[in-house]
């Protein structure tokens, strides 16, 4: 088995399957034509026009375009279109960094292709055998990939929310770390993707970040969604990553991502090129 078998995992979809999603005649998702027609029943907000979808009330306030499109997702929740209502509120922009146009709830953002973005933080340790790496358990009645392997924080960026101010939320809420402990962390770059889903399309922005972890600052489990943090030698995670599926789908980008700027995956592997050009697409 691979590590870029993961890299291509999370990049496949099918563009032609797909049409831009417009407010004010600017892209701020993608919707899959199959559901086109199911917005359409919603003239006051959306209307398919020849290969587009149009947000039709160009000219609202952003709280008034909000409430008109999560009326039409709680509608489809109740439908069975949408898979759940989780209360999490998104951003929704037309480049990153502009001001949101809207807001839309996380469970919708697939159907809707609107991009998304999250905080993924790798704490490590450094010992004479090597990095080491803290990995957490998710709980098991997580929606997204229960049970499984992840970073050691990671959490979605919600509306009003920055990178920053995520990661230590996320920090405290996941892993019992305080907000001094994360004055080590810094940022490490970029990983981006899009993955089509049964729901829609997943286009994701993660933003990485390191935070070497001093002997004796350990992770606890604080808010129920991860059952417990082990330290693991790197190499090992690697092969977990490499070898197996017990890895939440896009931690293993990150820590692959991780492998490769902490020269633990180096450029005698065969598929080394592939994946770096395919971590920020």
């Amino acid at each position: 088995m691979s590590l870029l078998r993961h890299i291509e995992a999370v990049n496949r979809w099918r563009p032609e399957r797909f049409r831009p999603l417009l407010l004010a005649g600017r892209r701020v998702g993608r919707v899959r034509d199959d559901f086109a027609p199911v917005l359409a029943a919603f003239p006051a907000v959306f209307r398919v026009d020849g290969d587009a979808v149009r947000l039709t009330p160009d000219a609202v306030d952003t709280d008034t375009l909000t409430a008109a499109v999560a009326l039409v997702g709680r509608r489809l929740v109740a439908d069975g279109l949408i898979p759940g209502w989780r209360g999490e509120w998104f951003d929704v922009m037309a480049e990153d960094g502009d001001r949101p146009l809207l807001r839309i709830d996380r469970g919708a953002l697939p159907r809707f292709g609107v991009r998304a973005a999250g905080v993924h933080l790798n704490g490590f340790v450094r010992r004479a055998d090597g990095l080491h790496l803290w990995i957490a358990r998710r709980a098991p009645d997580k929606k997204i990939d229960p049970d499984k392997l992840d970073n050691m924080v990671a959490g979605g960026v919600g509306a009003g929310y920055g990178p920053w101010a995520t990661l230590v939320k996320e920090a405290g809420e996941e892993a019992s770390l305080p907000p001094e402990a994360m004055r080590g962390a810094h940022a490490a770059g970029i990983v981006t993707y899009v993955m089509e889903r049964e729901d829609g399309l997943r286009e994701d922005l993660l933003y990485v970040y390191d935070l070497e972890m001093p002997e004796g600052l350990e992770p606890r489990p604080n808010d129920g969604e991860i059952v417990d943090f082990a330290l693991m030698p790197a190499a090992d995670v690697l092969a977990l990553v490499r070898d197996t599926d017990q890895v939440k789908f896009n931690v293993n980008v990150t820590l692959i991502d991780f492998f490769v700027r902490h020269g633990i995956l180096r450029p005698e592997d065969p598929d080394y090129l592939a994946i770096c050009r395919g971590l920020r697409r």
